[in-house]
């Protein structure tokens, strides 16, 4: 009788329950971050079919900074309140690189950015993210770096003015090229973000170089050293 009533307390005990994890997912950082997410088509809209005044979007330039502000403050609220969660380390970032390509191809239409630049930047994000699903497939992940996170806040700045087209800076014409039957100034007088798009550029070749090392580590360490898939 006495193990019985033992057997019976132990069914019972707290761990023994089915585990809820809807706290891990319906977290306020997560919400922000959906929500984040849903504003970006609306961005989108407001970029390409919205005729700018004077170079200028702004209800464009409004929820684009929106969706990149809320970004620092879902991380900010994640981390002072303890709700950092594995979907979360995941969904932002990427909610990131759909904003980024969003702005690039909204850009790109507008004919404010080159077709050159919308190609490598993401080209680059295609390929860290064929990288990062091969690394999923081996149980490893590979936590956002410093330099990715600078890059993405100067990838975030340069467009942000862009869309606003302010400030403007006037520079001599550095110099001209043609890709794919247009020409291309790089110079004169355009949106101080035009420039800052460059210096993203490169943080975001170097970030890439960055990940590629680390990824080949994790994955010699998950497949016991081969070197092939």
């Amino acid at each position: 009788m006495v193990a019985d009533r033992s057997r019976v307390a132990n069914d019972q005990r707290p761990q023994d329950l089915p585990v809820d994890h809807s706290r891990d997912v319906f977290s306020i950082p997560n919400v922000i971050t959906v929500l984040r997410f849903a504003l970006v088509p609306l961005f989108y809209w407001y970029l390409v079919y919205e005729p700018a005044v004077g170079g200028r979007n702004d209800f464009a330039f409004l929820l684009f900074v929106l969706c990149a502000g809320t970004d620092w403050l879902d991380g900010l609220i994640a981390r002072r309140t303890g709700h950092v969660t594995s979907i979360g380390k995941v969904i932002d970032p990427l909610v990131d690189r759909v904003l980024i390509a969003a702005a690039l191809v909204g850009l790109y239409t507008v004919g404010r950015v080159s077709l050159l630049l919308l190609l490598v930047l993401i080209g680059r994000d295609v390929y860290l993210l064929y990288g990062a699903w091969v690394l999923e497939r081996h149980g490893r992940r590979i936590p956002v770096t410093m330099l990715g996170k600078t890059t993405t806040a100067v990838l975030m700045t340069g467009f942000a003015s862009i869309i606003w087209n302010f400030p403007l800076l006037r520079v001599p014409v550095l110099f001209t090229y043609s890709f794919i039957g247009r020409t291309h100034v790089v110079g004169g007088t355009r949106a101080l973000g035009s420039y800052i798009v460059y210096l993203g550029v490169v943080l975001s070749l170097s970030a890439a170089v960055q990940y590629t090392f680390m990824a080949r580590s994790a994955y010699r360490e998950a497949t016991g050293g081969q070197a092939t898939d």
